[in-house]
């Protein structure tokens, strides 16, 4: 293999995980160097329910999307670590969008080169964003397979959807590879996604008691939110992600309120959706995330970025990136329930990725992702060998990674255990951050056993850094109340309503808001969250660790992080 690896190209698309109720992106990847093709880490065959209708028209419009080099990337994490750190002087003291597309934007040389090179080839329908680091280009699909040699263009059919596809190796020019992080806008094909719980296993009696599980008012109780504790400050605001024709219906969400937030004072309606909310049924995961975050967020305003995935040359999640660089103002708490193996991803493509975290998170806003619903996961090497398989963005240094819990009682509001599905290990591909290493460290010394060191990267970047409960929950989709539904997508948004209540007192005292969390979280050690200590989460099943992941344990642990909120002494530990 060339030692020289200059540029990832990527193809994507989002799926609903039929076990685990979490978005996940599949990516194809391609990796290129100077020109020379290399074997995709990836299958990029067409699945056997696609059915190939013909070649595209030369001149059927496709749209790609260019990641230019950004500059002063060592000063943008510099800059987060001082406004994040609540012991630095800087605390605080975030920048604005256009304050931060003057630190990052591209080289007048990168943006030259780039330009030429797409107006070489007759592109000229392009629009960038405030941050200028990214370009959108529409063009024919003759002119991308020019620019891109090695494309070539399909269309493909499934149960009345039709979609463009180009399976081929394909390279970028050697001139300009040095001036890109990637390139956006060639899929894969979208798995078939349903979206279940975890259910339940028993008698019809027991499930009768089940049908008391988790609402507003269970989760407000735990967690020690009173009628009073909504929000009232005219400028906060909470936002949702949503992909690939996952929607909410504002009925549903108006149904939901007045069947289970009588209790609370609360907004039955979405302020602003930005993207195109499609029509269709109501997916679950949706809202899911819409209806938990504005009954813990109670009464805060709430933003849905929504994107559909079904424009033919578009990323669903590089567009909601591309949609936060292009908004000045976007609210406070944003909580995505979306991830991938890291194993699948090019550390190219997570790098940049990374870098559009600290952006948002200089800003001042907080963004929390689910930790996953595989445990520890398991990738299998060889017939005699298996390791763990941590998920991306979860393991992101730059973001919040919330994992989930069960009552230890089912029947009743009870202390609360690991949810065995609870994402949560260690990186294979960033290193562990300083904010991180004294309680992680006390976790790999303190607890015994642990898994065998070679399932698991003792140095990588840890999570999940705190959690909530993941386990039947109550959800309204299609105006039909639907129980048991389960995964970190509950618990995340559960998270991010309750510390957008907090960004709430925040401001209304004058202070900033809470941004990246996760350097005040480890020096809270713990306060303000109620620590989990009982259970594993699931990983291989093999002779060695036999289907057990990492175990919860007093203090930090790689399955519930911190532990899960106290709402008002957490509130009290974070109004300093």
């Amino acid at each position: 293999m060339h030692s020289r690896v200059t540029l990832v190209l990527f193809s994507g698309s989002f799926y609903v995980n039929t076990r685990t109720m979490r978005l996940v992106l599949f990516l194809s990847c391609i990796w290129l160097v100077s020109g020379e093709l290399l074997e995709p880490d990836q299958d990029a065959s067409v699945p056997e329910d696609w059915i190939l209708v013909e070649r595209v028209e030369p001149l059927e419009e496709v749209e790609l999307t260019f990641a230019l080099k950004q500059q002063n990337v060592d000063h943008l994490k510099e800059l987060l670590k001082q406004v994040s750190d609540p012991d630095s002087p800087q605390y605080g003291k975030y920048l604005s969008l256009e304050e931060v597309a003057a630190l990052v934007q591209p080289s007048q040389l990168t943006e030259k080169v780039v330009q030429n090179w797409l107006q070489s080839h007759g592109v000229k329908n392009c629009h960038t964003v405030l941050t200028r680091d990214f370009l959108q280009c529409a063009m024919t699909a003759r002119v991308a397979e020019a620019l891109l040699p090695g494309t070539k263009f399909r269309r493909y059919n499934k149960d009345g959807q039709s979609l463009l596809r180009s399976t081929s190796l394909y390279s970028v020019h050697e001139e300009v590879y040095q001036h890109l992080d990637f390139v956006g806008g060639v899929h894969r094909f979208p798995p078939r996604g349903r979206v279940v719980g975890k259910g339940l296993k028993g008698t019809q009696q027991s499930a009768l008691w089940y049908h008391l599980g988790v609402t507003p008012s269970v989760i407000r109780s735990r967690y020690n939110l009173t009628a009073k504790d909504v929000g009232t400050a005219s400028n906060n605001s909470q936002a949702v992600a949503q992909f690939l024709e996952q929607y909410y219906h504002p009925a549903d969400l108006a149904e939901f309120m007045s069947l289970f937030g009588r209790e609370f004072k609360h907004m039955s309606a979405v302020e602003r959706v930005v993207g195109t909310q499609g029509g269709g049924k109501a997916g679950i995961e949706a809202s899911l995330d819409v209806e938990y975050i504005m009954s813990s967020g109670a009464n805060i305003s709430t933003w849905v970025f929504t994107n559909p995935g079904r424009h033919e040359s578009q990323e669903p999640f590089l567009q909601w990136m591309l949609m936060l660089s292009n908004i000045t103002a976007v609210p406070w708490v944003h909580t995505i329930s979306y991830g991938d193996d890291e194993d699948s991803l090019s550390v190219a493509y997570m790098n940049r990725i990374n870098i559009e975290f600290m952006k948002v998170g200089l800003r001042g806003i907080s963004m929390l992702f689910a930790s996953g619903d595989s445990g520890a996961g398991c990738r299998h090497l060889t017939k005699e060998r298996n390791t763990f398989r941590p998920s991306f963005p979860a393991s992101s240094p730059y973001v919040t990674t919330v994992g989930g819990t069960s009552f230890q009682n089912p029947f009743k509001i009870t202390y609360e255990v690991t949810d065995y599905i609870s994402g949560g290990g260690f990186s294979n591909v960033f290193s562990m951050p300083d904010y991180q290493t004294g309680a992680v460290g006390k976790y790999l010394k303190s607890v015994q056993p642990l898994p065998p060191q070679t399932y698991f990267n003792t140095s990588g970047r840890a999570y999940p850094d705190l959690a909530a409960l993941s386990d039947n929950y109550w959800v309204v989709t299609n105006r039909v109340p639907i129980p048991w539904v389960s995964g970190t997508s509950a618990s995340t948004p559960v998270v991010g309503g309750i510390l957008s209540l907090i960004n709430d007192h925040r401001f209304l005292k004058g202070l900033p808001s809470l941004g990246f969390l996760n350097p005040r979280l480890y020096k809270l050690q713990g306060k303000g969250l109620y620590d989990v200590t009982e259970g594993c989460h699931l990983s291989c099943m093999d002779d060695k660790v036999e289907g057990k992941g990492f175990c919860a344990s007093p203090s930090w642990d790689p399955v519930t992080g911190w532990g899960t909120p106290n709402y008002p002494v957490l509130l009290a530990a974070l109004m300093d």
